[in-house]
């Protein structure tokens, strides 16, 4: 006979922390998405007294608003491209290959993230503004192209380095190429991982607002930039809130694909564990 299985006890402390994490995360993203959908909203009431899509409306109707939504896409299209054509082969020779100073080099890439960083994008501007490229889309992609480094070369490089290097030397002992050995073996065991990487870059890049502000404006006005733009000088709160959830779109799709990736193992395995 099988024995019935205990239930685990719960934990008080540890129900409250996630009672009071899913408040801290949720409460104020239903409060910006009830903001976004109510029509009318005047204290001291608790719910809105009208809902609707008057300010959907009425935001999306803004030439600004879509050209915003264009060059945030057209940005974090061609800086994710950029990065991967850039960072992969490099985190691929990090993960597999010794050269003289590869240790400094790999960890230089972290320096970047080490120092705060809008006193670093004020040293890159000076040098920016002396090239031309103070309020041009390719400056703002070189400045956002930075901000991808961490995930683009130190994801990846942990991904490369879980293949199974006994998978690749039997391809190689029946004849394989090494093309083919990288193309069968390599990439499909790398792939999820650097996939997600990709991701968190493009959402990353998408969201990033103080190179963007800093670099691109006024000519190049992003979505983020927009938002706090409308948050600042607009009295009416349901504008911000609107561009606030299209904003969350990335999110949602980088979240869905990170829940198949991570619930596969690959992601786990890129990393060694």
């Amino acid at each position: 006979m099988t024995m019935p299985r205990r239930s685990a006890p719960i934990d008080p402390t540890g129900v409250a922390f996630a009672v009071a994490l899913t408040l801290v995360i949720v409460f104020p993203l239903v409060v910006v998405g009830t903001w976004a959908f109510s029509n009318v909203w005047r204290y001291p009431a608790v719910i809105p007294q009208e809902f609707g899509l008057r300010y959907w409306n009425t935001t999306l109707a803004r030439r600004d608003v879509w050209t915003s939504i264009t060059t945030s896409l057209s940005l974090a299209t061609t800086v994710t491209l950029l990065s991967s054509a850039i960072c992969l082969p490099a985190a691929y020779a990090f993960a597999r290959m010794d050269f003289p100073g590869r240790n400094v080099l790999f960890f230089s890439f972290l320096a970047g993230q080490a120092f705060p960083k809008f006193g670093l994008l004020v040293a890159i501007a000076g040098i920016f503004l002396n090239l031309g490229l103070i309020g041009t889309f390719w400056g703002v992609v070189l400045i956002q192209l930075v901000g991808t480094l961490l995930f683009m070369i130190w994801i990846p490089v942990a991904a490369f380095q879980a293949v199974s290097r006994r998978m690749e030397e039997a391809a190689r002992d029946v004849g394989a190429s090494p093309l083919r050995v990288f193309w069968s073996i390599t990439l499909p065991q790398a792939g999820p991982t650097i996939a997600a990487a990709v991701l968190l870059s493009f959402v990353n890049t998408f969201y990033e607002i103080e190179g963007a502000w800093l670099i691109g404006a006024p000519a190049i006005r992003t979505l983020p930039v927009l938002m706090i733009s409308f948050i600042n000088n607009q009295p009416v709160i349901q504008y911000g809130a609107v561009l606030s959830v299209i904003l969350w779109i990335p999110s949602f799709v980088a979240l869905i694909f990170a829940r198949r990736v991570i619930g596969s193992g690959s992601f786990a395995r890129g990393f060694g564990a």
